[in-house]
């Protein structure tokens, strides 16, 4: 999995296929989207309009809560396919761990789809350690990633710590990474931006990668699409990844009254 993506959360389809089609020429590989998002087919366009070889590209997606029992998860993951022209993700998500989703019969039809060859990998989103305890417990098939709301304002420290642990050994992927713009206002990463002269934004981006993190920031312009693309080239030293660290300010932007934290 490339360690830096391109998320696709609220485009409609116009912006989503120039956004993704201007991100693979800049030299993004891993493009995330989901049935929710409502933009699959236009995902898909753009990936068909591209000259980059379908084995070089990271496609994932992700089912719904009101589809994730045992057989909308099959139904529901091969109409993904289609509309987005593919005959497989690279990963597929459980969105979010609510609605139908009970970790056995949802994870058993994960399961069965990675050995059909629908989908490479397998991952969740929006679960808490308990959950992704359970997950990783109960799955027939290995839990390659959760995808979370991650950025210095929201540290996932516990999270971090857990999937870290060689007997669960998985990944983590940041949405939100850059907290919708809000990091641009953090005394720490100003000043820190400066010293490297970046962006708070290509520092918030820099840190998760130190951090060993996947970040997939949405963006529908060439600019900011630029702007987060040259974070890879900002190395952040020690003293910076501590001032970060530090930070104790804690914001969650994606925070739905149903969300397993709320529980």
């Amino acid at each position: 999995m490339p360690m830096f993506g391109l998320g696709t959360y609220k485009m409609d389809d116009d912006a989503c296929v120039e956004s993704v089609r201007t991100a693979i020429e800049m030299g993004y590989r891993h493009i995330d989207t989901a049935e929710g998002y409502d933009n699959e087919d236009a995902v898909g366009d753009a990936i068909a309009e591209s000259d980059v070889d379908r084995e070089d590209l990271f496609v994932a997606t992700k089912i719904s809560p009101e589809n994730l029992d045992y057989d909308h998860v099959l139904m529901n993951a091969e109409e993904s396919l289609d509309r987005l022209g593919l005959d497989y993700v690279d990963m597929l998500y459980v969105h979010w761990p609510t609605g139908e989703y009970e970790a056995t019969d949802t994870l058993d039809a994960f399961a069965e789809l990675r050995r059909e060859g629908a989908i490479r990998k397998i991952g969740v989103s929006n679960f808490t350690v308990e959950l992704l305890e359970e997950a990783v417990e109960v799955a027939e098939e290995p839990i390659f990633a959760n995808q979370v709301e991650m950025h210095p304002l929201l540290q996932q420290t516990e999270l971090q710590q857990f999937c870290a642990q060689d007997e669960v050994d998985v990944e983590l992927v940041a949405y939100s990474p850059i907290a919708r713009g809000d990091v641009d206002d953090v005394d720490e990463l100003r000043e820190i931006a400066e010293k490297h002269d970046a962006t708070p934004a290509q520092v918030g981006l820099a840190w998760l990668r130190e951090k060993g993190v996947t970040a997939i920031p949405k963006a529908s312009s060439r600019d900011h699409l630029r702007e987060n693309w040259l974070s890879l080239a900002v190395e952040l030293d020690d003293e910076d990844v501590e001032r970060i660290d530090a930070i104790e300010d804690e914001e969650r932007i994606v925070d739905p009254a149903s969300a397993p934290w709320n529980a």
